[in-house]
């Protein structure tokens, strides 16, 4: 799903916007997130170092206000009927979270985060940690290693492991250089 959804949204942006800024939107969208980003920037040949620092700022922005703002928009959404059902869904999907983060705490929000799968990631750990009135420092620092972790994981699975090897290859040839 991830996959064809970053798919559509690169077919829909085109050449009307430059392919960094595509990658940094998809990157910012829930479901998507750093996931579909990289999986984004794969297809419009953005190279992975780039790509990894373009997706997970893009991912990290966001989480912050959801943090900070996602009771408060919860409260006013609540007063329209329409509204009332979405704000009942995300704090069901939130609900579902809270087990794992509440036996494990940080832990257990870092693991739901990190691990690449759906219905997980930095916007689903921020409302989580927002709905289960976490510390708010504590929890960005969580949210911010979690999505680092998954996105070495998505860079192994979008980039492959070859393409990884070369870069610290060469990384290790600039430190052995530099060290001369």
């Amino acid at each position: 799903m991830t996959e064809s959804l970053a798919q559509a949204l690169v077919e829909f942006f085109g050449n009307t916007i430059p392919s960094w800024l595509t990658v940094f939107l998809i990157s910012m969208l829930p479901i998507l997130e750093l996931r579909g980003g990289l999986i984004a920037a794969k297809l419009l040949g953005i190279p992975l170092v780039r790509a990894f620092i373009i997706c997970y700022i893009g991912n990290l922005l966001p989480i912050p206000f959801i943090l900070l703002l996602i009771k408060k928009i919860f409260k006013w959404m609540r007063r329209f009927p329409k509204f009332a059902k979405i704000v009942d869904k995300m704090e069901s999907k939130a609900e579902k979270g809270r087990d794992k983060v509440e036996k494990y705490k940080e832990w257990g929000l870092f693991a739901f985060v990190a691990i690449p799968l759906p219905g997980t990631g930095g916007w689903t750990g921020a409302l989580i940690s927002a709905v289960l009135n976490l510390d708010i420092k504590k929890s960005f620092l969580v949210i911010a290693l979690g999505v680092l972790t998954a996105g070495i994981i998505m860079a192994l699975v979008s980039y492959g492991i070859p393409a990884l090897v070369q870069y610290f290859k060469a990384g290790s040839a600039v430190v052995t250089l530099l060290a001369a």
